[in-house]
Formats: structure tokens, C-alpha cells, sequence
């Protein structure tokens, strides 16, 4: 698997990374009048990390008609779609950034979705997020994802390319905040490195491995990871 995923790692750090952070990265270079589509928005958590950094975007968001999350929206200061879990809401190369966090395990059709991201994003236009790796069944899930396995549903799609992959919060705490019932003080772990990736890097300090080898260490071990996927021009 290195061999296939090595020149999608990071080389400026290993450090366990986000979809807000791919966002916060990404999203203040958009032009103005650029469309930010959330897909799978639920209540609309995103609306505000948008407004902050790329306040000259219109943020849309997509979802299927009933969730728990969505039931729970109660925001009325922004577009919401519905869609039917497949066909997104969007003409052909219209949306500039797609953004999607721990949504892609819930998509009952992961490679039409992915099929349909190619047809609505803009040439250049940008999918990024996080999904579930070594995670617990939560919220209707229905898979997790390898890296390997992601980077080949992308690699299916003939109008989209991956940039890049990036750890997330470790397997064993995520397995251990889920087992104790989403235990709130082990939220911390989200926004900063988790106990097993600092254990990595305790290793591969001691072994002079290289920031590839350490997020490819990382990966193997994660429960989520972020992914930046791109349309190509």
C-alpha cells in the first residue's frame, strides 16, 4: 500500500489534521461570488467557519430530507437543499468547493456520489473533507473507508484526481470516546494530537522516519482521516 498511496502524503507534516483545517487552507483563496456546497450539512454546523474565512462565498447546503441531524436544524440564515442521497442539487460545473466532514460513511452509494461531485464541481473545484476509517457504527452509518479503498472510489471517477490524505484522530481513542458512551472530556483529542499519534511520533523520532512515513503510520492506525480530492481542469 505505500507504494499506491506515497505520493498522496503530506510532506510538511504529519501532524493529525481536519476537514475544518482543509477548509481554513482552501476556502480564503475562492473568488468572489464562489459557491461552498456542505455536503451532508445536517443542522448547518458549518455556516460559520465559512462566513469567517471565506466571507466572499455563498454557502449551500445539502442534505437527505430526514437524519438526526437534520431534524435538529433549526437555523434559517442560509440555503438548505434536499436531495435523494445520490443526484446533488446542482447544474454541471457550478460549485467551487465541496466540503464534506465525517459524512461519507453515511452515503448509501458512495461511487454515484462520487460520480455526481465530478459532474457539479467547476474544473479546478476542490472536494475536501473527512470520513471514517477505524470508527464505531454511529448515526446510520453504513461503511468505513481505507485509505487505499478511498483513493481507489476517486481514482474510478475520470474527472477527478486526489491531492492528498491525512491522518485524523486516532482508532483507539475514538473506539475508547465511543465504548464510553462519547465521553465529552475525550473531545479534546479532536484538536489535538491523540494519544496513539503521539505515541507515532514518539517512534518515528526515535527511528529519523520521514514526515511521509509517519502520516503513512498514522493512517494505518486512524479512525478518520481528511482527504482533499480535486476536478480536473
Amino acid at each position: 500500500m505505500w507504494q499506491e498511496l506515497q505520493p498522496y502524503l503530506p510532506t510538511d507534516s504529519s501532524a493529525q489534521f481536519s476537514a475544518a483545517q482543509y477548509a481554513a487552507r482552501l476556502a480564503p483563496s475562492l473568488p468572489p461570488g464562489a459557491v461552498v456546497m456542505d455536503l451532508g450539512c445536517g443542522s448547518g454546523v458549518s455556516i460559520d467557519l465559512f462566513r469567517r474565512i471565506a466571507p466572499q462565498a455563498k454557502w449551500l447546503g445539502v442534505d437527505i430530507e430526514h437524519s438526526p441531524e437534520v431534524d435538529s436544524r433549526t437555523r434559517g440564515d442560509a440555503e438548505f437543499r434536499s436531495y435523494n442521497g445520490v443526484d446533488l442539487p446542482a447544474f454541471p460545473d457550478a460549485i467551487d468547493m465541496i466540503y464534506s466532514r465525517q459524512v461519507f460513511e453515511h452515503v448509501r452509494y458512495p461511487e454515484k456520489v462520487l460520480e455526481d461531485i465530478g459532474r457539479v464541481l467547476k474544473p479546478g473545484g476542490v472536494f475536501i473533507g473527512s470520513t471514517s476509517h477505524l470508527e464505531p457504527y454511529h448515526s446510520f452509518s453504513f461503511w468505513n473507508f481505507t485509505p487505499f479503498g478511498f483513493k481507489r472510489l476517486v481514482d474510478a471517477v475520470p474527472t477527478l484526481e486526489l491531492i492528498e490524505l491525512r491522518p485524523g484522530i486516532d482508532a483507539i481513542t475514538l473506539i475508547t470516546r465511543a465504548y464510553r458512551n462519547n465521553d465529552p472530556e475525550m473531545n479534546r483529542w479532536f484538536g489535538e494530537e491523540s494519544p496513539m499519534n503521539l505515541e507515532i511520533e514518539d517512534w518515528a523520532r526515535e527511528r529519523k522516519h520521514s514526515v511521509q512515513a509517519t502520516a503513512y503510520r498514522k493512517l494505518a492506525f486512524c479512525g478518520q482521516f481528511a482527504f482533499w480530492v480535486r476536478k480536473k481542469a
